[in-house]
């Protein structure tokens, strides 16, 4: 299986095209204020419209409405909202974008409880939403499908080749490929997308 790689917390174009260059599958872009990493929408179309094509841009969203998401995904020229917070089925109806939902896993009955028919990212719970290197116990995922869950929190190039044997969907990194909150160590990119994809497609 060919597991993708969403590099996040985007704030830059060099760090966006080294990330496409390395063999990202997508990039993140963060729309929320109290972030580090936060980006204007504006400078985030900007990047976005210099990007290879079939590269996905995510917006990151944290206890935004259907309208201001909607809203921000146009300016920004976005394919995917990544919600970072609990919402009701009527806020996803409302919805004009593609999107995915983030579970913020605290124990393990967070994960065990997920739809199998639904794709989902599966991110460690902090305070501040993401971004600050926590991982998740991996044993959490022992004997659950996981073909259809995005892992982040405290994933790096050291690391990331623990996870292999569960067969995620993806992968999603922000501070394990940085050399400062927002500004990502190229050669850490392409390390960890190396390590990442090498194993991929053998039987």
């Amino acid at each position: 299986m060919n597991t993708k790689v969403k590099i996040c917390g985007i704030i830059n174009l060099s760090d966006a095209l080294a990330a496409c260059e390395a063999g990202a599958d997508a990039l993140g872009f963060v729309f929320y204020k109290k972030s580090p990493r936060y980006i204007e929408p504006k400078i985030a179309k900007e990047i976005a419209q210099k990007l290879p094509p079939f590269i996905k841009k995510v917006g990151l969203f944290v206890n935004e409405t259907p309208e201001f998401i909607n809203e921000t995904m146009k300016k920004s020229c976005m394919d995917i909202a990544q919600l970072h917070f609990k919402v009701s089925r009527d806020f996803l109806d409302k919805l004009q974008c593609s999107y995915i939902e983030v579970i913020r896993a605290k124990s393990k009955n967070d994960i065990t409880n997920l739809s199998k028919d639904r794709y989902f990212l599966v991110d460690a719970f902090v305070d501040s939403y993401g971004g600050e290197g926590k991982r998740i116990d991996l044993s959490w995922f022992d004997g659950i499908e996981c073909s259809k869950m995005i892992l982040a929190g405290g994933l790096d190039e050291n690391n990331v080749k623990e996870i292999k044997k569960y067969g995620f969907y993806g992968v999603d990194v922000s501070s394990g490929v940085e050399k400062e909150k927002g500004i990502k160590d190229h050669n850490k990119i392409k390390n960890f997308i190396n390590k990442v994809k090498e194993n991929d497609n053998k039987p």
